[in-house]
């Protein structure tokens, strides 16, 4: 039995699509079927209960899982420490939000350049669920993430540092002197919001007894373009608070507040790249001594 035919076992069994798992294992859809077979003859059992439109485990099939899951995090754990004995070298793709907690993604990844110089980073900077379209596509390693977002097939580690929502107002706004603004102030008011449906959701849960006079104008992912319409006084912009100005602009809290984690995460049942493995065992270290200092 070989780690990479349990990779392959594993992406199926998330996936439960076996045209989805072949593509992001980059194998045509018939060798990956044969390589289940196999499998499965290897074993003596039937792992996969199959149909037309998904895949799903059988008994047998969830208790290799587990034995899976765990023998090929051993050998994660095996190559990185063995890889760490030489100088760890290759490029880390990491998707990010802009975020007050994008100072600790900072800190993180300048730490771990210290002790690996050979590593590059590549950022991309855009929502959740570009990022997630894109770590499923295998373009991104690792994804600095803005709750709420599915990462039901996804290994994470929450950070500590809460985010903060407020508005962004032009200054001669009415609303430019008030120390908070509620659900009251803004309903029926032009609105400006992100275009993720989770954030929108949580948005309209905050209003409550209000929601029905929400008026959105226009949503959008790069919040200078909507801090930009903001200031034309399109509407309001409702917004994570960002340590920048934008010029002609104030940001209020809102009250009651609402706040939001980030989340760092990778795919789960996944063989990690040396590179990924050593940044994601240093990660956890990090928060976890950070978590730990902030009690």
């Amino acid at each position: 039995m070989e780690l990479r035919v349990l990779n392959y076992f594993l992406t199926v069994a998330r996936e439960e699509n076996i045209t989805r798992a072949a593509a992001l294992l980059h194998i045509t859809q018939p060798t990956l079927s044969r390589q289940l077979m196999q499998l499965e003859e290897e074993l003596g059992v039937k792992l996969f209960q199959r149909n037309n439109h998904s895949i799903a485990l059988t008994e047998q099939g969830m208790l290799l899982k587990r034995w899976a899951q765990e023998l090929l995090s051993l050998a994660e754990k095996t190559k990185w420490e063995l890889t760490e004995e030489e100088q760890l070298r290759g490029e880390l793709s990491i998707g990010s939000g802009e975020y007050q907690s994008s100072r600790l993604l900072a800190e993180l990844l300048s730490t771990f350049h210290d002790r690996y110089p050979g590593i590059q980073f590549e950022i991309y900077g855009g929502n959740s669920d570009n990022i997630k379209e894109r770590i499923e596509r295998g373009i991104l390693d690792i994804g600095f993430l803005l709750e709420p977002v599915d990462i039901g097939k996804y290994e994470f580690i929450r950070c500590p540092l809460l985010e903060e929502w407020g508005v962004l107002v032009s200054e001669q706004s009415d609303l430019a002197q008030r120390k908070f603004v509620t659900p009251d102030d803004l309903a029926g008011r032009p609105l400006l919001l992100s275009r993720r449906d989770l954030v929108k959701r949580e948005i309209i849960n905050w209003f409550g007894a209000y929601a029905d006079q929400l008026q959105i104008v226009a949503s959008g992912n790069l919040p200078y373009n909507l801090a930009a319409l903001g200031r034309q006084g399109l509407g309001v912009f409702l917004n994570l608070k960002l340590n920048c100005q934008y010029e002609g602009m104030c940001y209020i809290p809102l009250s009651p507040k609402l706040e939001s984690h980030t989340v760092l995460a990778w795919k789960k049942n996944q063989a990690l790249a040396p590179v990924t493995g050593a940044f994601v065992n240093f990660a956890k270290k990090y928060i976890n001594r950070m978590d730990h200092d902030m009690i």
